[in-house]
């Protein structure tokens, strides 16, 4: 079968999980092509030369490790006659050229859109979907409703109607609305394969870069080792060591890491869970997702969140490290099989003809 797979740019989760998933399907025999931009599509590229398709995609802008929605409004509407030109451009390409029978969203638009124009059966499968067809597990605190609204409005709309969701999540979230399953995490194999052991170092993975106070805070932590991700350079400020990004450094970090540091994005709280390694999560402002994975490492007691960064937030949760650790006693997961299982059902179903119409509920 042909595939057309859609992978979102905005944080490089999404391109690695989607190339396990890509990986399989071309081993079923299945010809796929993935429709990405910029770091995704370089990574995508890499990995399956001459199978990509370059569109032009969303960004978010940061300010002092808070989302700045008004900057990420003004980018997305001053790049959007050229991006439109472009993705139009690579729509008729992706018809004309290859004519896909299928198409799997990664939380992606472009692909989206291009199921729902040529009615074509689409299959969502992303982390997100939790926000909105699942059941959390815990009260919506009254600072969080309005993001929460927000976040749950916006995911809502941009896959709408697929015939089938498909769920990552490393916690339980029972699915709240049909044609919904819900998987562990979708894990690269260099992950699966790892030995995890313990050194003496915290691994650090800093999305926003603009949170100038994180170096300087991390120092105040005396006779801690910090390996700090992010800023994108190779220096040494005392225990503080910054690394430019290597996939293979940056494992053998997490492996042998006694701890992770990080904001709160999903591919790596769920790699640190696979690995037991416990979590201090400082959920970027205004992003609901990562307040809810923040939120559900401390209540699984897999380690802390804290709304803000701070040195004695570090030292609080140094201090309840070995409850984090036994915390992790027995747990398990195979999420790759799972979906993998679920992503063969539904292009057999495609095929088939089987397929229900999706309806999106209202609630």
């Amino acid at each position: 079968m042909k595939i057309l797979y859609g992978v979102p740019s905005e944080g490089m989760g999404h391109a690695t999980r989607s190339k396990v998933i890509v990986t399989h399907l071309l081993a079923s025999g299945h010809d796929v092509r993935i429709a990405t931009s910029d770091r995704a599509a370089d990574f995508m590229e890499k990995a399956f030369p001459g199978r990509v398709f370059a569109i032009e995609g969303f960004h978010l802008r940061y300010d002092k490790g808070t989302v700045d929605h008004w900057k990420s409004f003004s980018h997305l509407v001053a790049a959007a006659p050229e991006s439109l030109v472009t993705n139009v451009r690579q729509f008729l390409r992706v018809h004309r050229g290859f004519a896909p029978e299928a198409v799997i969203s990664d939380f992606e638009s472009f692909t989206y859109y291009f199921a729902k124009t040529y009615r074509l059966p689409i299959l969502s499968v992303d982390n997100m979907q939790v926000i909105n067809r699942c059941h959390l597990g815990f009260p919506i605190p009254e600072h969080e409703t309005e993001n929460y609204r927000l976040a749950k409005a916006i995911i809502k709309a941009k896959v709408p109607f697929c015939a089938r969701y498909l769920v990552t999540s490393f916690f339980d979230a029972p699915p709240c609305k049909p044609r919904t399953e819900v998987v562990p995490p979708i894990l690269r194999d260099a992950i699966l394969a790892a030995k995890p052991c313990e050194a003496d170092h915290i691994l650090v993975y800093q999305t926003a870069t603009s949170q100038s106070d994180l170096l300087e805070g991390l120092r105040e932590v005396k006779g801690q080792e910090f390996r700090v991700y992010g800023f994108n350079r190779n220096e040494a400020h005392g225990q503080v060591v910054l690394k430019s990004f290597s996939e293979e450094g940056f494992i053998d970090d997490l492996t042998s890491c006694k701890a992770v540091l990080t904001n709160g994005g999903f591919s790596l709280i769920s790699e640190a869970v696979y690995l037991h390694k416990p979590v201090l999560s400082f959920p970027l402002t205004g992003q609901f997702e990562q307040f809810v994975n923040g939120a559900q490492v401390e209540r699984m007691g897999y380690g802390r969140r804290f709304n803000a960064f701070s040195p004695d937030a570090v030292k609080a949760f140094l201090y309840d490290l070995p409850d984090f650790v036994q915390a992790f006693n027995g747990h398990r997961q195979d999420g790759n099989q799972l979906t993998l299982a679920a992503v063969d059902r539904f292009l057999s179903d495609a095929a088939a003809g089987t397929l229900e119409e999706g309806e999106e509920e209202l609630a």
